[in-house]
């Protein structure tokens, strides 16, 4: 079952069990879905509801980070509660093991050095990570190796 798929029938059994929030979350997320397939014009591969489900997260955090910026404790937990949905649809995140392992790696590849470097040490660690590990965790890991 593909992860469109997934939602789609999670949606449903929400709905008859009366999960207000989680019904909520997975309807934004087929909405979002939805769009994407509409801007591909094809239907989505897993890989591409993944990219749609990180960009959500990624959004999800963000308005968590705000709404608690903003004394808004009530919004904040709701964006996390959304958060935690979308998470349960992504692949298996990468322990912290795993990810300097892979960071290590693509530094030695690319035979980066400097903070100068690290595009070229991204470019190669993003498409390996995708859907793992949430790119600002990447981002921050790569600064501390080069810096």
């Amino acid at each position: 079952m593909s992860i469109v798929e997934r939602i789609q029938a999670d949606q449903k059994s929400a709905l008859k069990a009366g999960e207000k929030e989680r019904l909520s979350a997975l309807r934004l997320l087929s909405s979002e879905l939805g769009n994407r397939r509409i801007e591909l014009g094809r239907d989505l591969t897993d890989e591409d509801a993944i990219e749609v489900l990180m960009k959500a997260l990624k959004q999800r955090r963000e308005s968590e980070e705000q709404y608690a910026k903003g004394a808004r404790p009530e919004l904040a937990a709701r964006e996390a509660a959304e958060a935690e949905v979308i998470r349960g649809y992504l692949p298996a995140q990468l322990s912290d093991e795993e990810l300097n392992a892979m960071i290590d790696a693509a530094i030695a590849e690319s035979g980066a050095t400097t903070m100068k470097d690290m595009g070229a040490v991204m470019g190669r660690l993003m498409p390996k990570v995708k859907g793992r590990a949430e790119g600002a965790v990447v981002s921050a890991r790569v600064k501390e190796r080069l810096g």
